[in-house]
């Protein structure tokens, strides 16, 4: 469960008193509304609500995020999974790392009119390692898909969402998530999203993003290039041990690295191993036809760079699934914002979700 990388890192009153005095017009004036302007106006209003479910002996603890909605009316509805690492339902790893890009993708749906589950995976928030807390060495990745699949079917059978339109949208490590659930979900999902996906092979994209870090560290100055071609040596070789079932050798490498490679060997072994076993293109071609997909990658993502997604994006044409496709985001860092303006979703981030929202409802 070690991180693919590091993300980069009073108007809301005013609007809600706008909203109050609205609501208070509205109630006066009522009687001089015609009928069909009074069905129209949503009668709930907008509601986060703690839940919970319980998989494999653990109770796991999430938010449904319901918009404002009309009495009865049933709703779109999208399962939210996080990245890899102890990441939470809100998209963070707090203290360090609060992006809240989970969090902001739900209010972003919830505009969309669409019902939102997040959920504290194993090993975040209050969910913590839960039946794996004596001995978290046995936790896998098949065990997190699990997790997964239960939030779906809470989240279908739910009153307020249309079983017939429950998608799912995974960032990161996440979007595998995502993918393995789709193949399989039952109702039939309405469809993936695949955000700045783990688009690899899990030790794949870790030996890449490590070649890239020698690479730029020679640019800065750091290193020289036979310390850059002996570390690389090194890195390629733990990763051959590690898929060959033996403790990885981390000779000649330096003591952090050293200490990353021990603990994919260590405590961390079993979730590498079966995680690593799985292809995400041999996964999506899996998917049911006609699936609507979406697949984004960013210019400037340095953890997912878009001409690592190509394989994974062919294999959904190959699986014959439905649009949008692949969107490559201009200017959009890993955790789908602009660096320029860091506290928001990029604008093409939600673009793309909302074309997506918008795909074949069945």
């Amino acid at each position: 469960m070690i991180p693919l990388g590091r993300m980069p890192r009073t108007t809301r009153r005013i609007a809600w008193r706008a909203a109050i005095g609205a609501v208070m017009v509205g109630s006066i004036a009522a009687g001089a509304l015609p009928a069909g302007a009074l069905q129209a106006m949503p009668a709930t209003p907008a509601t986060d609500r703690e839940i919970t479910f319980t998989v494999d002996g653990t109770v796991t603890y999430g938010t449904l995020h319901i918009p404002a909605h009309r009495r009865g009316r049933q709703m779109p509805a999208v399962v939210l999974l996080p990245g890899s690492g102890p990441t939470d339902r809100n998209g963070d790893q707090p203290p360090a790392l609060t992006p809240h890009t989970l969090a902001k993708l739900a209010e972003a749906l919830g505009h969309d009119g669409a019902v939102s589950l997040r959920f504290d995976k194993y090993g975040t928030g209050r969910t913590g390692l839960g039946a794996y807390a004596g001995h978290p060495e046995t936790i896998d990745y098949p065990a997190f898909v699990r997790q997964a699949d239960a939030a779906y079917r809470l989240l279908a059978s739910r009153p307020e969402v249309d079983r017939r339109a429950v998608r799912l949208i995974g960032h990161s490590e996440g979007a595998l998530t995502a993918l393995q659930v789709a193949v399989t979900a039952e109702p039939r999902a309405a469809g993936v999203g695949l955000l700045q996906p783990l688009a690899q092979r899990f030790l794949d994209v870790l030996a890449r993003q490590l070649h890239d870090q020698l690479a730029a560290a020679v640019a800065a100055g750091q290193l020289s290039r036979r310390e850059q071609h002996a570390i690389g040596r090194a890195v390629d070789r733990a990763v051959a041990d590690l898929r060959a079932h033996r403790p990885p050798d981390t000779t000649g490498m330096p003591p952090a690295l050293a200490a990353l490679f021990q603990s994919l060997g260590g405590p961390n072994r079993r979730y590498v191993e079966t995680i690593d076993a799985i292809d995400p293109a041999s996964v999506a071609l899996r998917l049911p036809r006609r699936t609507p997909a979406l697949l984004t990658c960013g210019t400037i993502d340095q953890q997912v760079p878009c001409h690592t997604t190509t394989r994974l994006a062919t294999a959904l044409r190959r699986a014959h699934t439905g649009g949008p496709g692949r969107i490559v985001l201009s200017g959009v860092a890993h955790d789908l914002t602009d660096p320029a303006n860091p506290d928001v979703l990029a604008p093409a981030t939600l673009d793309a979700v909302h074309l997506f929202m918008r795909q074949g409802t069945r």
